[in-house]
């Protein structure tokens, strides 16, 4: 299959890439360009393991083709803290345990981040409705909730 040219900006670098059109997003960042933290759950956007911020909203990676994504602004976990700081929204699953098993970490916290960005607000159960798209296999989802309602208040009293 023949290979398109596309220009993605992951993260604020630049990426000139040849790809196949049949390729996910998720393939790209893992397997093209090397970005592992995205996960690759259930490859039917069912699961949010592999969920990233494309011009500032959460996608899962794996139900979007590569190309599709040319010319918007990609997130993914790598990107996430800046200058040595991690994001509130990482460190509040450090703090809370939220984490679990790791597996599906990557994809909660950008989910959340994306919610966080547009309205930090929120009550926990538009939190715990708004995040019924990612899965975790580990817990009961208590300390997850807990580290996003943690990183809500840490945004809210900093802005």
């Amino acid at each position: 299959m023949a290979k398109l040219p596309v220009t993605l900006t992951v993260n604020g670098d630049g990426y000139d890439l040849l790809i196949e059109p049949r390729k996910t997003l998720l393939a790209v960042l893992r397997d093209t360009i090397g970005l592992t933290g995205t996960k690759e759950g259930c490859s039917t956007g069912d699961c949010g393991a592999c969920t990233v911020i494309v011009d500032g909203r959460a996608v899962t990676s794996c139900m979007v083709l590569g190309v599709t994504a040319a010319d918007k602004a990609i997130m993914t976990i790598e990107g996430l803290a800046a200058d040595g700081e991690l994001h509130p929204v990482q460190q509040a699953f450090i703090d809370t345990g939220g984490y679990q098993c790791g597996f599906c970490t990557p994809g909660f916290i950008m989910a959340s981040k994306a919610l966080l960005d547009e309205n930090p607000a929120r009550t926990e159960e538009e939190f715990r409705h708004a995040l019924g798209g990612n899965i975790c296999r580990c817990t009961g989802y208590t300390k997850i909730l807990e580290a996003v309602m943690q990183a809500a208040e840490e945004i809210r009293t900093t802005a």
